[in-house]
């Protein structure tokens, strides 16, 4: 009889608590590949795992149906591993989204390529969660977003707009075009910068690789969609004065509005997931709603407070469709490790927000408060 690897058992019970087996016939059970595992996840907790799946050494028939499980048992709460530990300690003693650091994440994750991006988004390059309410496609589910961005904001011709974190400049060209505005648009990658500027031709658009912590410059109206994510509490304070400072403020309309797209999280922390920091968003944090009150405290009015995070799962869905069509289309640098870290990254997003952990919020500010109030915008 082959002898029983000593921290299987020990696995089994913790899979046990989600309702997942292993090497079970139900298409979310864990089918283990090499016993290496075991210790790999009871040592490094979500690190093992997402590394264990790219090292292939373990599968399942339903991804996003399995991490679901065992984000809903809270696994990852009684299996932090020591990098969760390290990487706390390291925010504790350091500001991990400094001007140098922050340039991080544009040269690793948004600089992957312009033609993974384009095949897995859409016809829109909008890299966030898209606004389903009405639509049933990614597509229209993200021109539906813009148009709330817009509307929400109260866009109006001959305005001066700034979007801070423009990624591949749609927010832009869709403010131009249809509310015709003119705008600046500012973002840490390159390849993101030279794809918004050849989008953004012959529009009053203007695209700079910036870091926001160097805006000087007065804007009616300021957005920013999927960049606070990289921000970091140490910085909230510092990116809120941020835009305070570039809004014009007319006391007799309670000044410009600014809105903040954004994931966030249930419960304050100071770093994210070391799997998530390690491969796909370096640097960055989920922020609370509390963090994001009292970074806020004392600079702007809270008009508007709109939350939607399942169509973000809805969204993550429909990008994993377009991305495993276009695999065998890409260059061959996506090899299958790639593949299959792209894969875990997709469908552990997808079981934070349909395990809602994690939420998608849209947030209106004023500088002094619209008078009368601000009408919610749907």
């Amino acid at each position: 009889m082959a002898a029983v690897h000593p921290f299987k058992h020990r696995v089994s019970g913790l899979l046990a608590l989600a309702d997942v087996r292993m090497d079970g016939e139900r298409d979310w059970d864990l089918q283990v590949h090499d016993e290496r595992l075991y210790a790999r996840l009871l040592a490094e907790g979500s690190l093992g795992l997402g590394e264990g799946y790219m090292d292939g050494c373990w599968d399942t028939r339903n991804l996003d149906g399995l991490l679901t499980r065992l984000l809903q048992a809270q696994l990852d709460q009684r299996v932090h591993g020591w990098h969760w530990v390290l990487d706390g300690l390291r925010a504790h003693l350091t500001n991990l989204q400094t001007r140098w650091r922050s340039r991080e994440v544009g040269e690793r994750h948004y600089d992957l390529g312009n033609d993974l991006y384009r095949a897995m988004l859409g016809q829109w390059m909008v890299y966030s969660c898209g606004y389903w309410a009405h639509v049933d496609d990614l597509d229209a589910a993200q021109e539906a977003k813009l148009d709330l961005v817009c509307r929400k904001l109260g866009l109006r011709p001959g305005m001066h707009v700034l979007d801070i974190g423009c990624g591949w400049g749609e927010a832009l060209k869709f403010a131009a075009e249809r509310y015709r505005v003119s705008g600046v648009g500012i973002t840490i990658s390159k390849e993101q910068a030279a794809f918004a500027r050849e989008l953004c031709a012959g529009l009053p658009v203007e695209i700079r690789v910036q870091d926001y912590r160097e805006l000087h410059e007065p804007f009616d109206r300021i957005l920013s969609i999927g960049m606070f994510e990289h921000v970091g509490v140490r910085n909230y304070r510092t990116y809120f004065d941020v835009v305070r400072r570039c809004l014009r403020d007319d006391p007799a309309t309670g000044g410009g509005l600014f809105l903040l797209h954004t994931i966030g999280t249930n419960i304050s922390a100071t770093h994210t997931d070391p799997w998530i920091g390690r491969y796909i968003f370096p640097n960055s944090m989920l922020p609370s709603a509390a963090q994001i009150a009292s970074a806020v405290e004392g600079r702007f009015v809270v008009e508007d407070w709109h939350g939607f995070g399942p169509d973000y799962d809805r969204t993550l869905q429909a990008w994993r469709n377009n991305v495993e069509a276009a695999w065998d289309h890409l260059p061959p640098r996506y090899d299958e490790r790639f593949r299959r870290m792209w894969r875990f990254y997709l469908a552990a997003s997808m079981a934070t927000f349909r395990s809602r952990r994690s939420q998608l919020w849209q947030i209106v500010m004023s500088p002094r408060g619209v008078p009368g109030g601000l009408t919610a915008v749907r």
